[in-house]
């Protein structure tokens, strides 16, 4: 797994993913962990696994990751890959949070203060 990311499937079902991604470096969420959780769907490869942030986490759009650009040759790494990428560059522009999105546009160093003080209070420190 790559730096920052680990991975590891649920005992009971191997389709069930238990992930902790750290916050990267140069973002309001570095130094901070997020919890997540991935399922496979029985129809993976062809369908895009389920991803949801366990840690409350204030970002513009990293709930719709998978959004409408699943292919079958992505890989579950490669997933987890582009949530971190996602942290470190938010896209106000494709938002699933319209109000997070908003406050990006109009005032960047507004919402990174937030960010930090919600991340503060929902994630963990680095593991």
């Amino acid at each position: 797994m790559a730096p920052g990311i680990k991975a590891e499937p649920e005992k009971s079902n191997a389709r069930y993913f238990h992930v902790v991604i750290a916050g990267p470096q140069d973002s309001p969420f570095e130094g901070w962990t997020f919890k997540l959780e991935i399922f496979l769907p029985e129809t993976y490869s062809m369908v895009a696994p389920r991803v949801h942030f366990m840690t409350k986490i204030y970002h513009p759009n990293v709930d719709n990751i998978l959004k409408d650009k699943w292919s079958p040759a992505l890989q579950i790494h490669t997933v987890m890959l582009l949530i971190q990428a996602l942290l470190s560059a938010p896209n106000p522009d494709d938002p699933s949070a319209n109000d997070v999105a908003e406050q990006w546009k109009t005032s960047e160093a507004q919402v990174i203060e937030t960010t930090r003080a919600w991340t503060r209070l929902c994630a963990m420190s680095n593991i």
